[in-house]
């Protein structure tokens, strides 16, 4: 089963700077969303708002199916619902491979040992990194440690993924492997939001693309609308910059 994800005129104010402004969006179940846009755009700040990474302003509102996203119980369910895949891995150190991937669904969802134990490895053969299990985080490369934190996220169950930029802390030459693993698990039906500069790949895998700047989303479509006919000015500009680079 996968989620709906409804944001409704959401705005985020640090201090003074509008981060974002007025956001609108409807995902539907299933659904693979890619969120292109140049830094400091509102892109990261938006989807950490979905599950509550970052406190969005009073005046918007965001639901995941019919959850609204907010401080008190219902918090925990949504956050058991979607999945978050950091820039930096956010594993821990201390604990093997495995054990990072066991955890979470052991105290969350009461889990016993054993079958997490097995869950862990079907997932960690899944993203093509089973014969890390014992080994502990500063062992692998930064490809490798973001595929167990996909390992981990997935371990959860959740309805919904979302993706902050999960390439940009790695080296070009991994970027190929973490990104195959989110293809594959963009043909599996989860809802996903991918906040990416990997046009390549956003081309590819989404069903819709999302260009965002200064805190509003400017213009979104197929990734044949945005890539190819581009209305905005400001779209054009971005990919002239980025696609000429």
């Amino acid at each position: 089963m996968a989620a709906h994800i409804k944001l409704k005129n959401v705005e985020k104010h640090y201090g003074n700077f509008r981060a974002l402004a007025g956001i609108n969006l409807d995902i539907t179940e299933g659904e693979v969303v890619c969120v292109i846009g140049p830094s400091g755009s509102g892109k990261s700040t938006m989807i950490r708002c979905i599950n509550l990474l970052e406190q969005y302003d009073r005046t918007g509102q965001i639901f995941v199916d019919d959850l609204l996203v907010q401080r008190g119980k219902n918090l925990k369910n949504v956050r058991a619902e979607v999945g978050m895949v950091f820039q930096n891995f956010n594993l821990f150190p201390h604990l093997s491979i495995l054990k990072n991937v066991m955890l979470a669904p052991m105290r969350t969802r009461n889990i016993t040992s054993a079958n997490a134990k097995k869950k862990a490895l079907d997932l960690l053969a899944k993203v093509g990194i089973a014969e890390q299990a014992d080994k502990y985080p500063a062992q692998l490369s930064g490809g490798q440690q973001q595929r167990v934190a996909i390992a981990r996220a997935l371990a959860m169950e959740p309805k919904a993924l979302l993706f902050d930029e999960p390439t940009s802390a790695l080296d070009p030459e991994m970027v190929g492997e973490v990104l195959e693993v989110i293809k594959n698990l963009a043909q599996t039906g989860v809802t996903m939001i991918v906040v990416t500069h990997e046009m390549g790949f956003a081309r590819q895998v989404a069903d819709r693309v999302i260009f965002m700047d200064e805190g509003q989303i400017v213009e979104q479509g197929t990734p044949s609308d945005v890539f190819d006919n581009p209305k905005e000015s400001r779209t054009q500009n971005f990919l002239n910059a980025v696609l000429n680079h």
